[in-house]
């Protein structure tokens, strides 16, 4: 499966279902095969490659196939992506809520 460069609308659109964040909690444990990450689920194998898909396009796995096993394991630069995201809309509402607190803590003046 070819990996694209991963981007920010892809990594939550890959985490915004339910299947796929499955797989990736599946993965923490680390890599496995394809076929064994099909199994508990309730759907055909091809569903679950659609998904590998997904996951791998946004940069949140990687696949490797070794003869006729193809293994999933986790990449972290997916995640990064979406942490420095989050990080960067964090920061500054810190720090509005920071003012706002110290506003709010100044003695009442009347």
């Amino acid at each position: 499966m070819p990996a694209k460069k991963a981007n920010v609308h892809r990594v939550f659109h890959a985490l915004g279902d339910p299947t796929r964040r499955l797989i990736l909690e599946t993965l923490t444990a680390g890599p496995i095969s394809v076929s064994q990450l099909a199994a508990p689920l309730k759907m055909t194998l091809a569903a679950v490659v659609q998904h590998l898909q997904v996951l791998e396009e946004s940069g949140l796995i990687r696949t490797e196939k070794s003869g006729r096993v193809r293994t999933c394991s986790l990449d972290p630069a997916g995640f990064a992506l979406a942490q420095q995201w989050i990080a960067d809309r964090r920061s500054p509402w810190e720090k509005r809520l920071d003012r706002l607190g110290d506003l709010l803590a100044e003695p009442d003046e009347h």
